[in-house]
Formats: C-alpha cells, structure tokens, sequence
C-alpha cells in the first residue's frame, strides 16, 4: 500500500537563521478507478481509504445508491520499476441488476485531486439522479452543536498533525456525535472517502447526519452530500454562489464560515433550532 506520508530534507529559513532538517509530507499518488475492467477516470488522492473513495465517488456519480449495488472491489496489478504492486488502481464490480454505465461518465483522464470531479450537468443533472428526498428530512441542530464541529475534526485528524497538508471530512450526528472522519489532499476524495464508508456500512442515505469540511463549501462537495442523502453541509470557509443555489433547489443546509461561536447559514436555516 502506498504511503500516507513522506519524509524529505529541507532548508528551514527563520529570520536570519537557516538549519536543515527533515520534514513530513502528505503522499499524493494517481489512483486510477476502473468499473468492470473499464477505466472510469483516473484521480490524485492520499492512498488509504481507497474502496471508500471508490465507492463514495460511484454514489456520487449517481452510480451506485446502497451495498448491493456494489458486489465487489479488488486492487489490479500495477508494478512500478522494482517490479512491486503499486495499488494504484481499483475495479469496481456492480450488481446485476445495476443499469448499465452512462458514457458520458467514462473520462479515462487525469484530474486533480484539488478539483471536483462532477459528471452531472449542473443543478438539473443532480434533480434527475437524487435517490433521495433531502428536503424532507426533519432534523434540527442547536448552534452549540454546530459551533463544536470544527474543533472536533480536527482533533481527529491524525495525519494533519504530522503534516500540517491534507483537508478533512467528518460526519456527525444531529447531537455532535463524530461517527466517521477521512482525510486526503483532495477535499473532494476525503468527503468521497466518508460517503464511501458509509454506503460500505449500509448507512445510506445519511438522514439525520451533518456532514463536516475542512475547507470551503464548493458545488461539487454539496453535490456529494446531497446524493448522499445529508442534510447538512457545514464549512470552516466560504461557499460558492452555485454551491448555495444547490442547496436551496436540494434542500441542504449549508453552513460557511464555521470558526468559534460564528457562522453563516446560507440555505435552509430553518434546521438550526434557535
């Protein structure tokens, strides 16, 4: 299995002093998705948690929507110069009973793992695909609960710690309750990772669930949330102006700008029990 870590020698400036050192860093490596032998795409992403990305970027696609959709994952050999396993790209085996892959899903390119991969066509693509009715959803959060999201990431985020480089995703509980946390240099793959672990759980769709970033609140990752059945997205930073159009027409609240006892709700304010 590929590192989630590296260790390199830098110079270290400070003021007029310089010493060299040794410094940790967050792994970035391709990790190619393939469906039934067929290459899907092929994304950059910490290694770790892999089946969960896979899985969670199928839900997300609007490919798969519970665990028997998915009837199997395996590594495929990929050998680097040494002639060892790179596990570096992941086949993804669906149900029978799964339709058939639409083309226009299948990219077989590289992309960034700072840049979502959204094969739906906008706000009217993600209407046609929802499984999901997210706006019904009844739950309701104090902003207590809200205000405790933040610290609570990132006291889980182990390999943050050490190198200071990788986003987050957690979900929660209506009462705070940290259920499931990824993290990955991509903030799209670590919400995949956790969308991925919880259709692997058979947990989904996520209702009654707030789901929590490390970043900005982006389309794309209120895209995730939403197939995913959450109806509450919170973010450290800021939204997009798309991102707030979709969660008003999905009926997801969207919190931003999520740091101490402040933060901005932008759609769906009636959830936050005053």
């Amino acid at each position: 299995m590929g590192r989630v870590t590296s260790r390199h020698k830098i110079l270290r400036l400070d003021g007029g002093d310089s010493v060299r050192r040794t410094d940790t860093l967050a792994a970035e490596e391709p990790l190619e998705i393939r469906v039934g032998g067929r290459t899907l795409t092929v994304t950059m992403r910490t290694p770790g948690d892999d089946f969960d990305l896979v899985a969670g970027f199928l839900v997300a696609e609007g490919v798969i929507g519970g665990t028997r959709d998915l009837a199997g994952m395996r590594y495929c050999a990929g050998a680097d110069e040494d002639g060892r396993n790179t596990y570096n790209v992941v086949d993804a085996v669906l149900g029978a009973h799964v339709p058939p892959l639409d083309p226009g899903l299948q990219r077989g390119v590289w992309t960034s793992s700072a840049c979502g991969i959204c094969g739906t066509a906008g706000i009217e693509g993600l209407r046609r695909i929802a499984r999901w009715d997210v706006a019904a959803d009844e739950v309701r959060v104090v902003p207590e609960v809200l205000y405790a999201l933040p610290r609570q990431l990132r006291a889980a985020q182990s390999v943050f710690e050490a190198t200071g480089g990788l986003h987050a995703a957690g979900l929660f509980t209506a009462d705070g309750e940290l259920v499931c946390v990824r993290e990955d240099v991509g903030r799209h793959n670590a919400v995949d990772k956790v969308v991925g672990w919880a259709l692997r759980e058979g947990r989904l769709p996520l209702s009654g669930h707030l789901l929590a970033v490390s970043g900005r609140a982006s389309f794309e990752l209120t895209q995730k949330a939403a197939m995913a059945g959450v109806p509450l997205l919170a973010a450290v930073s800021a939204p997009s102006s798309l991102a707030v159009e979709l969660a008003e027409d999905a009926g997801v609240t969207l919190v931003g700008f999520l740091r101490g006892e402040t933060a901005n709700v932008y759609a769906r304010a009636d959830r936050i029990r005053l």
